[in-house]
Parts: C-alpha cells; sequence; structure tokens
C-alpha cells in the first residue's frame, strides 16, 4: 500500500533560529496517515538532526559523487552522515535555473539510492508544453531518461513529485483535474514500463502551489498521495493544515 506523503521544501529561507522554530513546529503535526518531511537548508541539517526531533529529514539537493575536487558541492555522502535520510532531485528550479538535465539528474538518482537514500524524483511541464498538449510526452520523457533504468526494487525508494511548473511560485495551480490527469498518467507509464502492481505502489505527489485552500480537494484524487510544498511549508499553521487534509 502506498504511502501518503506531505514533504516541506524549504528553499533558500529561513535564518537559523528560524528553522529550528519552524522544525520544532512541524514535529508537533501528527497525522496517522501521512508521512511528513522537511527540507531545510543544507547549512541547518546537522542543527535539526541534532535536536532529536520526531521528523524525517530531507536535502534540497547534493553532488553525485562521494568526494573529490567539486567546489562548493556537498556529497550525499556528507548529507547522510548530517542525518538526511530523504533527497529531492528534478525540481524545476535545479531544471530551469541551474540547467540540470535528465542524465544529470540520473548519475544522482543513482548516487542517492546506492546509499539507501529516498529519492523525490520531480517531473513536469512549462506552460509552452502544457498550451502545445505534449505534456505527457514530455513528462515520460524524463522519466525514461532518468528514473527507468531502476528496477523494481530500487523504485521502493522512489517518490515522484508531479510539478507543473507554470504553477510553481505564479499563484496558479492546476485544477484536481488536470493534477489526477497526469498523475493517472505517470502511474499508467510505470504500468506499463513495469507492472501494473509496481505502479500502485508508487507514492506520487503534487508540487504545484499546494496551500491550505486546495489541498483537501487536491489529496482527494485518487492518484494524488500528497505534496510537495513550497511556500505554504514556511509557516507551520498552513503547513499542518495540508497535512490535515488527508
Amino acid at each position: 500500500m502506498r504511502k501518503n506523503i506531505v514533504a516541506g521544501n524549504w528553499k533558500m529561507n529561513l535564518s537559523e533560529n528560524e528553522a529550528i522554530q519552524l522544525a520544532k513546529e512541524v514535529a508537533e503535526i501528527k497525522v496517522s496517515n501521512a508521512e511528513v518531511i522537511i527540507f531545510p537548508p543544507a547549512i541547518f541539517i546537522p542543527t535539526i538532526s541534532k535536536l532529536g526531533l520526531d521528523i524525517k529529514i530531507g536535502a534540497q539537493n547534493f553532488y553525485p559523487k562521494s568526494n573529490g575536487a567539486f567546489t562548493g558541492e556537498i556529497s550525499i555522502n556528507q548529507l547522510k552522515e548530517a542525518g538526511i535520510s530523504y533527497v529531492i532531485v528534478g525540481h524545476s528550479e535545479r531544471r530551469t535555473i541551474l540547467k540540470e538535465d535528465n542524465e544529470f539528474l540520473k548519475e544522482k538518482v543513482n548516487a542517492a539510492l546506492e546509499l539507501g537514500i529516498h529519492v523525490i524524483f520531480c517531473c513536469g511541464e512549462e506552460l509552452a508544453i502544457r498550451e502545445k498538449g505534449t505534456e505527457n510526452e514530455f513528462v515520460k520523457n524524463q522519466l525514461v531518461e532518468s528514473i527507468f533504468h531502476l528496477n523494481a526494487d530500487q523504485l521502493k525508494n522512489v517518490t515522484i513529485a508531479y510539478e507543473p511548473i507554470w504553477a510553481i511560485g505564479t499563484g496558479l495551480t492546476a485544477s484536481k483535474e488536470q493534477a489526477e490527469g497526469m498523475h493517472l498518467f505517470i502511474r499508467e507509464t510505470f504500468a506499463s514500463q513495469y507492472s501494473q502492481e509496481l505502479a500502485n505502489g508508487i507514492s506520487i505527489l503534487y508540487g504545484g502551489s499546494c496551500n491550505p485552500t486546495n489541498a483537501k480537494e487536491l489529496f482527494a484524487c485518487p492518484n494524488v498521495d500528497g505534496g510537495l510544498i513550497g511556500g505554504a511549508a514556511l509557516k507551520s499553521a498552513d503547513f499542518s493544515s495540508i497535512a490535515s487534509s488527508f
């Protein structure tokens, strides 16, 4: 049975004291039917991990080599030692702003899985793709080039997050019909590549401006298993409201 997940991506926000306070508040959120994960800025991960809170911690990014002359980068090995159990790969901001392509994201997926770190793999289309009506082919290609080399056992440690890029930070949100349609397509794509049993076990999150107002409607969709939350994750009351939407 697949997990419901509510993941808070804090992006490049908060001071250390603010991050500690928010982590403590989120740790108080008790949701019996969903897993709650926070993704703080990397610099705060060791501090939050040492608080011993009852909460899963993930990293927003890493470099897919264990060590070496990569100035300014952080390895997945170092982040695991700092206390993470999840990592985000392929977020739209890293694809569009930092130009990470599908092949590089494949390397990152492999590096994380080799250390037993759970991957939240992001996929999704820009507005121009949606307007052309080729969003399904676009998203399938992202999966084919970065995920579909994995075997069934490896995929037990992978969650998919669908991000309509046109709804990230714009205030726009996909309708429940648009979200459910793409989530169903992704699940059917996994079924055709692997098996229906495997597809039924994959958690697929919605990652496009999910907030307390629309979360209940989105999470009620049969193929939406939670959310990768951005701005609304920075306020514990909003994040708690979203997590309680199940």
